[in-house]
């Protein structure tokens, strides 16, 4: 007998707000958001999304919706789901919850994304002190394929996934996140050695009631107030897993999700067409509405069995990932490194994030010479299925990282050659992305080596 279609349990209404859908949406994680509806083990259902921003960012010829958005509201989810067993016993805390990606894709008639870097003062984004502007790019899907007017001369498969996909924390685990969280916003600069690019964001993104939306719970009531205050943001990925932003995770993997409140109270959001690894723009994927159709299975005592504690509690634990077996297939890659010695040649201790940020630079620098500007490739480095790879990690005093991006997605030959590098008006890529001017103080990071 056929399977049935699969029972779609959270519809989304372009045409409408994400607190206006029905079920509604949340941005926070936090174990009183009620749940929206239960599944039983080896049912398949689907859910629908809106993009991470609600809707916020338009298909336009503008970037001022990603310089003024206001990040107090993302990410929104959709959820949270109750899992039950086929005798109708829902999961318990200590289980795993295995989540199958049976099929994904964006919504029918929504079949674009963007791609963007937010302003330095703003959100920012991995290399935020080089490009504090607000930029964005706009692609149209073609099927697998993506292509952008912003970024011509470029077309790849996408790989699609979605960013977030997590369960609730229990009020203990929250406390714990939002105890070490606040910690490292009061004192991380004075206590910790970290990179420079990160102390122009924020260290941490912590509970506020500004912009939360709680499902069920309504705004103004006591409750709401209670929860809002103390609910964590979506922005990192955590014990529960969250925003994990795993690239791979498409059609046939499984995730394996630690339980902490009874029915797992399972949530996802923030779908995306395709990523690079480390989505470095931070608006780095390009971002979109969609749906994952899914099965889940419950793994009693799970927890106990797979999972082995990281810290002082039973609760820091951290999910287990199974890629399924359907990416694009590319045979030719360029590969570029970086150690971690930074712009003004600081020698920095096996530091992975000053090496990443450097074999990214490279790229950048590298493909520009092949007629797009700097803008162009830092997007295109955070939406494309590039990979990042930590390569080294023992030999002090330098940890090196490399980014191989498939030379396959230009529609030129980028590799270097004995004959100078083409140029002139055929190589030139017009239009560049959208852009909106920095208006900020904050001094701009240049290599002092480096082309303008």
């Amino acid at each position: 007998m056929a399977p049935c279609t699969p029972r779609l349990i959270v519809p989304i209404d372009l045409k409408k707000k994400p607190w206006e859908q029905d079920p509604p949406l949340h941005n926070r994680w936090h174990p009183s958001i009620p749940t929206v509806s239960e599944v039983r083990v080896g049912e398949l259902f689907r859910i629908e999304m809106v993009d991470w921003t609600g809707g916020e960012i338009q298909d336009n010829l503008s970037a001022m919706d990603i310089k003024s958005i206001d990040l107090n509201t993302v990410h929104y989810l959709s959820g949270p789901i109750r899992v039950v067993d086929m005798e109708g016993v829902p999961a318990k805390p200590g289980d795993l919850l295995a989540v199958e990606i049976c099929n994904l894709g964006p919504l029918p008639g929504d079949e674009w994304g963007y791609t963007g870097s937010f302003d330095r003062e703003n959100g920012g984004g991995f290399l935020t002190d080089h490009f504090p502007c607000a930029t964005k790019a706009i692609w149209y899907f073609e099927g697998i394929y993506a292509y952008s007017p912003q970024i011509p001369g470029v077309r790849f498969p996408g790989l699609t996934h979605p960013g977030i996909i997590g369960t609730a924390p229990s009020m203990e685990l929250l406390n714990i996140w939002n105890k070490r969280e606040t910690q490292l916003e009061e004192n991380g600069l004075e206590s910790f050695k970290l990179c420079e690019v990160l102390h122009s964001r924020p260290l941490a993104n912590l509970p506020t009631p500004r912009g939360c939306i709680l499902g069920k719970i309504k705004e103004g009531t006591p409750e709401w107030e209670t929860v809002a205050s103390e609910a964590a943001r979506t922005i990192p990925g955590r014990e529960n897993g969250g925003n994990c932003d795993i690239k791979n995770l498409s059609r046939g993997s499984k995730v394996y999700l630690p339980v902490f409140v009874e029915g797992a109270n399972l949530s996802t959001g923030d779908m995306h067409f395709s990523q690079g690894d480390g989505e470095v723009s931070f608006c780095g994927a390009i971002e979109m509405s969609g749906f994952l159709e899914l099965k889940c299975e419950i793994i009693r005592n799970g927890m106990k069995e797979y999972l082995t504690p990281m810290g002082p509690t039973p609760l820091h634990v951290n999910p287990i990932f199974e890629i399924g077996p359907m990416e694009p297939r590319f045979s030719e890659w360029l590969v570029f490194e970086g150690i971690s010695v930074d712009e003004s040649g600081k020698q920095h201790y096996l530091d992975a994030t000053v090496a990443y940020k450097r074999a990214v630079l490279n790229a950048i620098d590298y493909l520009s010479k092949f007629g797009y500007s700097k803008e162009q490739m830092y997007l295109l480095l955070s939406c494309c299925p590039c990979e990042g790879r930590i390569s080294g990690i023992v030999d002090s005093p330098n940890a090196v990282a490399t980014l191989a991006i498939p030379t396959d997605i230009f529609d030129q030959d980028i590799r270097p050659k004995v004959s100078k590098v083409p140029s002139g008006p055929r190589l030139v890529r017009k239009p560049d992305v959208l852009k909106c001017s920095y208006d900020g103080n904050l001094p701009i990071t240049k290599n002092p080596s480096g082309a303008a």
